[in-house]
């Protein structure tokens, strides 16, 4: 009888593991799935970017997984990435609806919303307001400038000392997006920051790890009580957070003269009446995902950038001459002096090349049977952009797998932006905070570096710049010391 239970075991695994799944005329090559799992094991692995790559090399840059039993196309390479994201971009401009973060987000937040007219509205609303953002006594650069003083204050109380840069970069860059969302600033150890971060942390922990897989696998899981509720859970602690600071708003607020961006959905509200795709909930989970990707993807990033800088230091001299000599008899830096930086420039840039922030950008969804370098994909096919591959694509960058200002400067020593850096996505789904993050990184940048000189500890070891891989890559954690120059 055992003897019989074990051949029946040792049949089934060799049918599953013989079985393939069957991928649909001219849809992309890749490895064989295994039924129920796809192509899980393939991807199991610390970092699965590696395990991306490896897989690129052998079936090119455009080619199939399976996650679950679920069929996914994953793009790579500046020349298919920019085919897919910008020459087809309608093409490749959805979302998928039944996943996990979907579900997390209540299906709403214009980030993760389905290519339609729902999504155009909000897109073109949040893009406006981001636009004219120098509203009510603060235009958007006073808003960075005046939010990093605090920041400038702590570093000169603990001028000599070793500290951790963490909390700090995360403090800056989600007061930033709380100025702009909700025109309030909140200190570090208050507790509504505090939660903030942390429920926002544990929702971005458990999208990342096998719970969500298992979720977006199997749907009778879905309603176990099993720890990817947990996420749920935090989602309902920030909507009880957030709901009472949009009822203020509500009271407070000026019709017409707005002073962040709930007073200008608001005063939309009232434009468009109760017949519209804009309501008060599509405006607490905007509050909600804005929040989330406009603190995470800057606070990372700048913790790349000045790991790189304290361990070059002869990058970090050569910046601080650039900014010296430009901002001479100025106050502070304004966002139009980066065109007089070129050498800063290319530092910032080349910060975000190697952050690699987010590696595998919000995965899309094609909206109707398309082409994509000579494939097949139908309509509806989950699209895994795989952004890193461009940012590190050999024959694109002149040191593609290393830290090198040169990436990014011609031989005249002039700023140039090659095709394949595309750190916020392109096309139709470019990262809507773009502009604001790429003000916030370089007003960051020049001044912090005008006032301080960052010194990698003598007792710290040799850094580590691997990241952790993540919906944003993450550096390890490490200290920095500050002098003041």
């Amino acid at each position: 009888m055992i003897w019989l239970v074990l051949l029946l075991l040792i049949s089934l695994c060799f049918f599953l593991i013989q079985v393939k799944s069957q991928r649909p005329k001219n849809f992309p090559p890749g490895p064989t799935a295994l039924p129920l799992l796809g192509n899980v094991l393939c991807l199991c692995s610390d970092n699965p970017l590696a395990a991306l790559e490896r897989l690129r090399r052998t079936y090119g840059n455009v080619y199939s997984l399976y996650i679950g039993p679920r069929a996914a196309v994953v793009v790579s390479g500046t020349q298919a990435l920019r085919e897919a994201l910008v020459t087809k971009g309608v093409d490749f401009a959805g979302r998928p609806q039944d996943m996990f973060v979907n579900e997390v987000n209540e299906k709403r937040g214009v980030i993760l919303a389905d290519y339609g007219q729902k999504w155009k509205e909000h897109r073109r609303f949040a893009l406006m307001t981001m636009r004219n953002f120098g509203m009510g006594k603060q235009s958007m650069e006073q808003r960075i400038l005046g939010e990093l003083q605090y920041t400038i204050d702590h570093l000169e109380k603990n001028a000599g000392k070793v500290l951790s840069p963490q909390t700090m970069f995360h403090t800056v860059a989600s007061n930033v997006i709380c100025q702009v969302l909700f025109n309030k600033r909140y200190e570090h150890h208050e507790e509504f920051m505090i939660t903030l971060v942390n429920s926002f942390c544990e929702i971005t922990k458990i999208i990342n790890g096998p719970w969500a897989f298992l979720y977006d696998s199997f749907h009778w899981v879905r309603h176990l009580p099993l720890p990817f509720n947990k996420a749920f859970e935090a989602l309902k602690r920030l909507k009880n957070m957030t709901i009472p600071v949009i009822n203020e708003h509500k009271k407070s607020r000026v019709p017409g003269e707005p002073r962040d961006f709930v007073d200008c959905y608001l005063d939309e509200l009232d434009k468009r009446g109760t017949d519209s795709s804009f309501c008060i909930n599509e405006l607490l989970m905007n509050c909600l995902v804005l929040h989330a990707a406009g603190t995470d993807t800057t606070s990372n990033t700048l913790l790349c950038g000045f790991l790189f800088l304290m361990s070059k230091p002869h990058i970090q001299e050569r910046c601080q001459q650039e900014i010296d000599q430009v901002l001479e008899g100025k106050d502070y830096v304004v966002f139009e002096d980066r065109h007089k930086m070129p050498y800063v420039q290319a530092v910032n840039h080349e910060v975000q090349r190697v952050a690699k922030t987010v590696p595998l950008s919000v995965f899309h969804a094609t909206t109707k049977d398309t082409e994509l370098m000579g494939y097949s994909i139908p309509k509806g096919t989950l699209i895994i952009p795989n952004l890193s591959s461009a940012l590190s694509e050999e024959g694109q960058w002149k040191f593609p797998h290393e830290f090198n200002p040169e990436n990014f400067l011609n031989d005249k020593g002039e700023f140039v932006k090659p095709d394949a850096f595309m750190p916020f996505s392109a096309g139709p789904r470019l990262c809507l905070g773009e502009g604001l993050a790429r003000m916030e990184l370089f007003l960051i940048l020049v001044t912090l570096l005008r006032k301080f000189r960052f010194i990698w500890p003598e007792d710290a070891g040799e850094p580590d710049y691997e990241l952790v891989f993540g919906i944003t890559m993450t550096p390890k954690p490490y200290n920095m010391k500050v002098e003041i120059r």
